[in-house]
């Protein structure tokens, strides 16, 4: 990590930035976009599609519903947690790590360049806050996640286990060894949540090995199931609350949350094989400009 970088803000100090209204968090939703289409331009390197798509997921954890302190986030045991299992679409992460106080806004234009702590996957050894483990080799981050719900249990720890996955990811076999880890151990403090875009880098997921029928499979493996549009704030966070608010939670839970990859640019949205190339390819800067202009600006200001 490079040595001039500050992790925290020096003029903020207390607890996670809150936004009360539905209306405030699509407007955060839509910065983050901004922030990611400029951070993977500046970068020439990234995935698109995916970080656009879970802006909305992302927005409602950190911003609503989450329980997190950007000042503490190892030492307080009852805090939430965060597990991106899919870590090619970490510029988004990024973005709402810093706009929810974890370190520097001017930081985020540092996106895979030597010495810097944003590297194109999270990596927990390069010091950054808010991120718990290196992720990005796919099929793992949800035995992680499941191995933190367990030790929460263990240590008599409240807070949720929130753990971010990819629904062509869900080829992986160690997903579901996972998943049947986490029902025979009950661990009802565990949600996943499903980027369920039916897109991957090599085309449509039901095409390239068909995960379908999804949520049956899940109940199958003693999961309890929820949908929700993906790109709907308001219900991401009914959904995630409504979970939440059981008593006596013994199974896991997992979200399948429909979104569309490139979600709030027209021109980065669409479906294999029309629109392909935005699972893992930048804009230009001339296409960041474009989507720029089309997103608008909003009152949280840029980096």
């Amino acid at each position: 990590m490079a040595k001039d970088i500050k992790p925290y803000p020096a003029d903020r100090k207390g607890k996670a930035v809150t936004l009360g209204t539905i209306e405030e968090m699509k407007e955060m939703a839509c910065q983050v976009r901004r922030d990611v289409v400029r951070m993977l331009a500046m970068a020439a390197s990234g995935h698109t599609g995916g970080s656009l798509g879970m802006a909305d997921v992302f927005t409602a954890l950190y911003f609503r519903v989450m329980r997190h302190d950007p000042h503490d986030f190892r030492k307080t045991a009852d805090r939430d947690m965060l597990f991106l299992s899919n870590g090619h679409i970490v510029p988004v992460w990024y973005s709402v790590l810093a706009r929810s106080g974890y370190f520097r806004l001017e930081e985020l234009c540092s996106l895979r360049q030597i010495n810097s702590y944003l590297q194109g996957h999270p990596a927990s050894e390069a010091g950054l806050p808010g991120i718990h483990i290196a992720s990005g080799s796919l099929g793992q981050g949800l035995s992680a996640a499941v191995g933190a719900a367990l030790g929460k249990r263990i240590d008599e720890c409240s807070g949720e286990i929130f753990c971010l996955i990819g629904d062509g990811e869900c080829q992986e076999g160690q997903i579901w060894e996972a998943a049947i880890s986490a029902a025979h151990y009950g661990l009802g403090n565990l949600v996943a949540i499903v980027d369920y875009n039916n897109q991957q880098i090599d085309g449509e997921v039901s095409n390239v090995m068909n995960v379908e029928p999804f949520a049956d499979k899940w109940r199958s493996f003693g999961w309890k199931v929820q949908q929700c549009d993906g790109n709907d704030i308001g219900d991401i966070v009914t959904v995630v609350e409504k979970i939440r608010a059981e008593k006596d939670r013994t199974r896991p839970s997992v979200i399948l949350a429909v979104t569309v990859m490139g979600k709030g640019v027209p021109f980065f949205e669409g479906t294999m094989p029309d629109n392909t190339n935005w699972h893992g390819k930048p804009p230009s800067l001339e296409q960041c400009e474009q989507a720029l202009e089309i997103l608008g600006e909003t009152s949280f200001g840029d980096f």
